[in-house]
């Protein structure tokens, strides 16, 4: 999303750098979709609780947010991770350069703390694929560096629902080589439905280091806690059409809920070897825990029990080299290459979920993920105005699996199994005039089975080892118009995915998945920014055929047909934004948003009817010298409409919707230096 200047008929872009194709260059020069959404809790109406928020407006994106803290949001780039029963599925994170996302392909964007993000990149299409292990694209999050002068800001806000949230952030200098930044934030609701009540704490350490003039190095340390999440679980389309503020007994029953600690260390060092050179280097290493209690009991001597029970270590390192061209070369040459490896060690354990507390063991095992990639891209003027680009992957994801849980009923699961996949990618950028690129991409794709959809085999006990990864070929074509103070962007896209992985039941929380071939989505993206005398639009459309080209039959035994959407997916998804400005220091907007319907299972037997919402916001600062003092208010869901925010796909009793929030209100104030 592109940024616009300060307020004036006359305003011209400010150019915008991204580095989501390896390489940093302009957005308009990108020869990909891509998207730079600029973060400033400090000086904005932003919420700043969840990515769904400043996401929602990026064209090819969906993003809900289920209000089940214990879930995370459901986000998907072109229909891919749509299937994903909780965190993030079809999509890689990184946030400053060191990945969110495991390496089985599965993320959570919870971690993620919007006290100290700067920006978010979007990166759609063939060109995710260099990140390896994703379906539809990749998020990138930069964290704000070190300021050149002392700041410090604080944020305190309240609402509806009982909310209250807290954001810090400062940062101030040691000497011309040495700076620091710091960041908290942490919020707490009582959620919109009974048992949904959610705390979550954020911090965030970093130090930047310019060592020499060619050397910095990026020191971080950040922690996340979720020590309540409570879980009030799906509801039957009858039970939300009659009470979509009721929750599921069961979440009373089994006390359903999560709670997470997570701690991570990452440093970042880079080496300008020329003017032209430049050497990176990025090692990590976190460690998660987590315990759920599913609303299940978990008592049968086969089932893997109703609590889980997570202790996750992490770690990496990953090496990259880019060079950017000269304009004293006879043919432009900007090119990158690199190597990653990727671990994960969890040691998960499963317990009988006695009425809300912990009983009997029913599964204990180890689970190793290890990841390594290895990319190339290469992009050559042939002409000042045509630029042709070529890249490509290896990648090779190991699933290893120690059973120390072994029973006359469960037998030994121990196993292992690896995936590989080669995916190259092509594409042109033609630059048809000073104000118009033109683009054109195709690639092949490759994502995973995650550890959670290989872990129950359909139709009996143990490990899923046969599910094969989703394989897929991915094509698309755009346009980028940048003039004055208009910006404009256009692309089709279409994907053909073989052995895509799909749920096949949901039950009791144990979810099963199966590969079917030929699914298929292709699409429009359209996005619009403009500035006109004192007020900022924006706009997002995306328009999504996803659907399966062949029939199959679930594990359930029921028949989905061909031609069925995917669930999850809607065909209609807009966004409309204005920002009036009258003055330097006061704001005031209103964002629409509309969806249309979004089915919940494979068959199409039932869907969240499609709806739209509008909120608004409006902000004043007052300034006293150094200091100044930002009031804000918004409401959101001005017209309390009630709808299913997301819903649970293929689950198998039936409770497929979450029911999002009523009208809202929020206000707070944000002191700043």
């Amino acid at each position: 999303m592109l940024a616009i200047g300060a307020a004036a008929q006359e305003r011209t872009l400010d150019p915008v750098v991204v580095s989501a194709s390896r390489v940093e260059q302009r957005v308009f020069d990108t020869p990909a979709a891509v998207n730079r959404v600029d973060l400033d809790w400090r000086n904005s109406n932003v919420l700043g609780i969840s990515v769904a928020e400043p996401l929602a407006g990026v064209p090819g994106m969906a993003v809900r947010d289920r209000q089940n803290f214990s879930q995370d949001v459901q986000l998907s780039i072109r229909g891919f991770g749509s299937r994903a029963t909780f965190g993030v599925r079809g999509s890689r994170i990184l946030v400053d350069g060191i990945p969110a996302s495991m390496p089985d392909g599965q993320g959570q964007a919870s971690t993620i703390n919007l006290a100290s993000a700067q920006h978010v990149e979007v990166l759609r299409g063939p060109w995710a694929q260099m990140y390896g292990n994703a379906g539809g694209g990749v998020l990138l999050v930069e964290s704000r560096r070190a300021p050149d002068t002392p700041t410090a800001s604080l944020r305190l806000a309240a609402g509806s629902l009982d909310f209250t949230q807290m954001m810090a952030s400062g940062g101030m200098r040691i000497n011309p080589a040495l700076g620091l930044q710091a960041a908290a934030e942490g919020f707490s609701t009582d959620g919109v439905r009974a048992h949904s009540a959610a705390r979550r704490r954020y911090l965030d350490l970093r130090a930047d280091w310019q060592t020499d003039a060619a050397t910095s190095v990026r020191v971080g340390i950040n922690g996340f806690s979720q020590p309540q999440a409570q879980d009030p679980m799906g509801l039957t389309q009858a039970e939300f059409e009659r009470d979509p503020g009721m929750t599921n007994p069961l979440a009373f029953q089994f006390d359903t809920g999560k709670t997470v600690d997570q701690y991570q260390l990452g440093v970042q060092a880079e080496r300008r070897i020329t003017a032209r050179d430049r050497l990176s280097l990025t090692a990590y290493a976190g460690n998660r825990t987590l315990t759920q209690f599913l609303g299940f009991s978990g008592v049968a001597p086969t089932s893997s029990g109703g609590v889980v029970d997570l202790d996750r270590n992490y770690f990496g390192t990953g090496i990259g080299w880019q060079r950017q061209p000269d304009s004293g070369d006879r043919i432009p040459l900007r090119w990158s290459a690199g190597a990653e490896i990727e671990a994960m060690r969890d040691k998960r354990r499963g317990f009988v979920n006695n009425n809300g507390s912990e009983g009997a063991l029913r599964r204990d095992e180890d689970n190793d993920a290890t990841s390594y990639g290895a990319y190339g891209q290469l992009g050559a003027y042939v002409r000042p105005d045509v630029q042709l680009l070529a890249g490509a992957r290896y990648s090779d994801v190991r699933f290893k699996v120690d059973d120390h849980f072994i029973t006359a009923a469960s037998p030994n699961d121990s196993g292992s199994v690896s995936y590989s996949q080669f995916s190259p990618v092509l594409g042109v950028l033609w630059s048809a005039s000073e104000s118009l690129n033109v683009f054109a991409n195709a690639g092949r794709g490759f994502e995973t089975p995650t550890f959670t959809e290989i872990a129950y085999r359909p139709g009996g006990t143990g490990v899923n080892f046969g599910l094969q990864p989703a394989r897929s070929r991915h094509f698309e074509t755009g346009a980028k118009m940048q003039r004055d103070a208009l910006a404009l962007e256009a692309a089709l896209f279409y994907s053909m995915t073989d052995d895509d992985i799909v749920p096949l039941s949901n039950q009791g929380g144990r979810a099963t998945f199966g590969n079917v071939d030929g699914v298929r989505r292709y699409g429009l993206e359209l996005g619009a920014r403009t500035g006109w005398r004192s007020i900022d639009w924006s706009l997002a459309y995306t328009l999504l055929y996803a659907s399966f080209t062949q029939g199959f039959v679930n594990a359930d035994g029921r028949q989905v047909n061909a031609g069925n959407q995917l669930p999850a997916t809607a065909r209609h998804t807009f966004q409309l934004e204005a920002t009036w400005r009258p003055s330097q220091d006061t704001s005031v907007g209103a964002v629409l948003h509309a969806e249309s319907r979004i089915y919940a299972n494979d068959i199409n037997s039932e869907a969240a009817p499609g709806y739209f919402t509008l909120g608004l916001n409006a902000g004043r600062t007052f300034r006293v010298g150094r200091t100044q003092t930002r009031l804000f208010v918004r409401v959101d869901n001005l017209f309390d409409r009630s709808y299913s925010g997301s819903v649970i796909v293929n689950e198998a009793n039936r409770r497929y919707y979450e029911p999002a929030a009523g009208r809202t209100f929020v206000a707070g104030v944000v002191i700043g230096l």
